[in-house]
């Protein structure tokens, strides 16, 4: 991302916030496993270099991306809301409710909020949507890469519970490898019983 990455925060910061928020959220098109949001602050002067959409880089760079933004942020909060969740209340709302949950978890809390997607937190604070805002702003940039590192890790230990279904590889994503293994031994405790291709409990 180009140093225009910085655009929207720089902006809220001369409109008098102090704790500028990037919020994302990763997990919605998968048939298992949770949805998972992060909030992340970034300190002033934070380098854009190798920060991007999450899905624009490779493994290896989102893990070297996501371990320099836990050690330079000023703030990091993820929040993980799991299938039964989803399944109770459809992936939108759990989607927001995890973008809401990470907010919460901040320290210190934000004054204002910039928010992937077309969707606004369900909270009291000033923000601002953006599409393709993991494309646009640095801190919703970073904020995909936490939240895809995050879900990518929980699905490899669901992988170790659950081998049958090859989550390490494809993350609970509708590949055709995961929709036969769905096929042959039903769902598991992690599917998303609502999602179409899921047999009922």
């Amino acid at each position: 991302m180009d140093d225009q990455g910085l655009n929207f925060e720089n902006q809220a910061r001369r409109n008098g916030a102090r704790h500028v928020a990037g919020v994302d959220e990763v997990g919605r098109g998968p048939l298992a496993g949770p949805v998972v949001a992060a909030a992340v602050l970034l300190p002033a002067g934070f380098s854009s270099v190798g920060i991007n959409d999450s899905k624009k880089l490779s493994a290896r760079q989102r893990m070297v991306a996501f371990e320099r933004i836990c050690r330079q942020a000023a703030g990091i909060g993820v929040g993980v809301i799991d299938a039964e969740v989803i399944d109770r209340i459809n992936i939108l709302e759990a989607s927001l409710l995890a973008m809401a949950t990470a907010i919460d978890r901040l320290d210190p809390a934000p004054d204002y909020l910039l928010v992937d997607g077309k969707q606004p937190v369900k909270r009291a604070i000033p923000q601002l949507t953006l599409t393709r805002g993991d494309s646009r702003s640095l801190s919703i940039a970073a904020a995909s890469i936490v939240a895809k590192v995050t879900r990518d890790r929980l699905m490899e230990d669901y992988h170790r519970l659950y081998p049958a279904y090859g989550f390490d590889q494809h993350k609970g994503y509708p590949t055709r490898a995961h929709r036969e293994a769905v096929a042959v031994y039903g769902g598991c405790p992690i599917h998303r019983r609502s999602f179409k291709g899921v047999p009922a409990a």
